[in-house]
């Protein structure tokens, strides 16, 4: 749109505001189409890909809802869930749930099944209806601002206490691979961790 206006005001035109919201729709059309073909075949994040994919439009267009940074966490399954630390940040042992034994903690186990969140969860159902599930609740937050604000609240609130719990076993534990690690010595010790 920047580059368009420049462009025409360089010639000595200067577009209507006809001209302009009509460019900014066909913009945002072709813009729309792209990420569709790009969620159409994504390289990472599927499950989170197919849970908005089915209601991608209404996702685009909602007059509310923002993403926070834990409420991301959840819906990618990239946080302090034990699958997450342990097959991509490396910096669990097990796939184990610390808040419950369970052996997989998971986005979805925290959201659908870990007793130490019962409480509120049952807030969360209240709000979103039964099924958890991510499309489910996905469609849910877009149908209300009530819905969105109890997802964001949900996570917000359980996601600190699991990121809590976590710099805890960091700074308690003999265990090197659950140390915090920074800059140079976080390099040296996942090169450590690679296959020969």
């Amino acid at each position: 749109m920047y580059q368009w206006r420049i462009d025409l005001r360089l010639r000595g035109e200067d577009p209507t505001l006809q001209e302009v919201q009509s460019w900014k729709f066909h913009a945002r059309q072709s813009l729309l189409r792209k990420w569709r073909g790009r969620l159409a075949q994504p390289r990472a994040g599927s499950c989170t890909v197919e849970a908005i994919r089915p209601v991608f439009e209404n996702w685009m267009d909602r007059a509310h809802g923002s993403l926070t940074f834990r409420l991301v966490q959840v819906l990618s399954g990239h946080g302090c869930f034990g699958k997450y630390l342990c097959h991509i940040a490396r910096r669990e042992p097990t796939t184990e749930c610390h808040h419950c034994g369970c052996c997989e903690d998971t986005a979805q186990h925290t959201l659908q099944v870990c007793p130490a969140w019962a409480n509120e969860r049952r807030e969360l159902v209240a709000a979103v209806g039964h099924d958890l599930s991510l499309p489910a609740m996905i469609k849910s937050m877009l149908e209300s601002d009530r819905s969105w604000r109890e997802v964001v609240s949900f996570c917000e609130h359980v996601m600190s206490q699991k990121e809590a719990a976590e710099r805890e076993r960091e700074a308690t534990t003999l265990l090197p691979i659950r140390r915090r690690r920074a800059g140079r010595r976080r390099r040296h010790y996942h090169a450590l961790l690679q296959p020969p």
